[in-house]
């Protein structure tokens, strides 16, 4: 059975393995952080975050200072999907962002279907009753 994680993951309960949504590449084992099996790309945040002020005028340009903060993207290592970004400090390890019981998943879709697809659209708007609609309601004995 494979459960839907994010847009990018999944995790096959029978392998307990994260693997990619686009291309199938398994990357790691599901009880561990899925970005150890991602390529990592440790990039300059003034690549994304464009200085507003002249660097060669101003130290404060508006833009992260990379000695400070780091910019860290995570690709499928089989088809280059981008799967996360994260701004750590430099030297601290991949942030451990989810982490299932994989047990406790797999009790819990036993007896379900496996879904395929991820639904589109929103859950049916619910009817909101104003706390003063409801009162003359009850009043009146009307149940709408």
């Amino acid at each position: 059975m494979k459960v839907l994680m994010t847009e990018n993951l999944r995790i096959d309960l029978d392998s307990e393995q994260w693997e990619c949504r686009h291309c199938d590449k398994v990357l790691v084992s599901a009880r561990d952080n899925y970005k150890r099996g991602l390529l990592a790309y440790d990039r300059d945040p003034r690549e994304i975050h464009k200085p507003l002020l002249d660097p060669t005028k101003y130290t404060l340009t508006y833009s992260p200072d990379p000695t400070w903060c780091r910019l860290i993207e995570y690709y499928c290592p089989q088809c280059g999907t981008m799967m996360e970004v994260e701004y750590l400090p430099p030297g601290h390890p991949p942030l451990r962002d989810m982490e299932f019981d994989i047990d406790a998943m797999k009790v819990q879709w036993k007896d379900r279907d496996e879904v395929l697809v991820e639904a589109i659209g929103k859950e049916p708007a619910q009817r909101r009753v104003h706390s003063g609609q409801r009162m003359a309601r009850m009043a009146t004995g009307d149940k709408a």
